[in-house]
């Protein structure tokens, strides 16, 4: 093997595959190589958790831990390839320390193929500064304008599944031909700060195989008054339609199989909730790609994005298989949970691997001064 140094953005040959494939019994010789494409921008998140309140004007507050991570697209991504999935990003890079400590990460420890992306010579990595108290967080951000796009249709590969944001009138065309292919697409929407909540924005749902709206959101564009009223008519306009409910759950309709389920949350002590939808979401896809039942997706969302939450940032704080198993094997053994609650996830017992586990995941630290070993 070389020794030779390699420059930042450059490939390299990805970690050791997860202990579970969940795609294995559905995979085949001519399917794509590529489970899941997605595009955005990534940002070097800094988080401070452990405030008591909010910041107050002409005061200093300090914060008992902070972590720095990738974040952004940055967080979804790395959540689909701790569960597995072979996960595709294009996205652009700063060439400056933030950039290589964000393409480092994502590509070297991660695994996360970035053969789509580039780096921008003399553009700097958008920030966020993310402050987590009383449950909820408050962000700032700071960044410029990508100097180029980050995506062509030339560039994308061919995927089992895409995941994309809803924005009126800017569906892009590499997600319309990605869903000529037969990729499966799965569909956030963004905060509406207009109050508009126009329900256009919601025509591009045609091309969508899945829709993840949080309840806020889901009830102001259906003009609706409860996540169950909702949830039944997006229903009507996409194949799979999912309402996050927060602490409550979530509430999904499969037209696909008929199926419908309500499945509560797991009560846990959230340190962080940065880029727990986008767990979420990277649970869903994962189970839904792998052909399990509805409920047992929400389920398994649930918990990916339950287990998030208990470290800082997005992107590091996801999940793998390792952290599944070690959940439901204390859960199995020390007990805690309602009967409810492990008859709802007795589905994982056919799916965690009977062996060793892949090594310890990184986790965010408050410097990115530290290489990984």
């Amino acid at each position: 093997m070389s020794n030779t140094p390699r420059s930042p953005g450059t490939a390299r040959p990805a970690p050791a595959p997860a202990p579970v494939d969940p795609l294995a019994a559905v995979r085949q010789d001519e399917g794509p190589d590529v489970d899941v494409f997605l595009t955005g921008t990534v940002f070097l998140d800094i988080i401070f958790t452990g405030l008591d309140h909010a910041p107050v004007r002409g005061t200093e507050s300090w914060a008992t831990g902070m972590g720095s991570s990738p974040g952004g697209v940055a967080n979804m991504a790395t959540a689909l390839r701790r569960l597995g999935l072979r996960t595709s990003l294009a996205a652009t890079f700063g060439d400056d320390v933030y950039g290589d400590y964000c393409w480092e990460g994502l590509a070297d420890n991660e695994g996360i193929d970035l053969a789509p992306s580039h780096r921008a010579p003399g553009w700097h990595s958008p920030v966020t500064v993310s402050m987590a108290y009383e449950g909820e967080r408050t962000m700032i951000s700071h960044g410029h304008a990508a100097p180029k796009p980050c995506v062509s249709a030339a560039e994308r590969p061919r995927s089992r599944a895409c995941v994309t944001s809803l924005d009126p009138g800017r569906l892009e065309d590499w997600v319309r031909q990605a869903h000529a292919e037969g990729s499966m697409i799965f569909a956030d929407v963004g905060w509406d700060e207009t109050g508009a909540w126009d329900p256009d924005t919601l025509a591009d749902l045609s091309f969508c195989h899945a829709f993840l709206p949080n309840a806020t959101e889901a009830m102001h564009y259906t003009r609706t008054d409860t996540p169950e009223a909702a949830v039944r008519a997006l229903a009507e306009l996409v194949p799979i339609a999912v309402v996050t409910k927060g602490s409550g759950g979530a509430v999904a309709v499969d037209g696909v199989t008929g199926e419908t389920a309500d499945v509560p949350s797991l009560r846990v002590e959230a340190l962080d909730p940065t880029g727990a939808g986008d767990v979420f979401m990277a649970g869903f896809t994962t189970g839904t790609l792998a052909g399990w039942p509805l409920a047992d997706r929400l389920a398994f969302a649930n918990l990916t994005a339950g287990l998030s939450v208990q470290h800082f940032g997005g992107s590091l704080s996801a999940p793998g298989w390792r952290e599944v198993a070690a959940w439901w094997q204390y859960a199995t053994r020390c007990g805690g949970q309602s009967e409810e609650v492990m008859r709802r996830y007795r589905f994982l017992e056919d799916l965690l691997p009977t062996g060793g586990h892949e090594g310890s995941l990184r986790r965010a630290t408050p410097t990115i001064g530290f290489r990984a070993s």
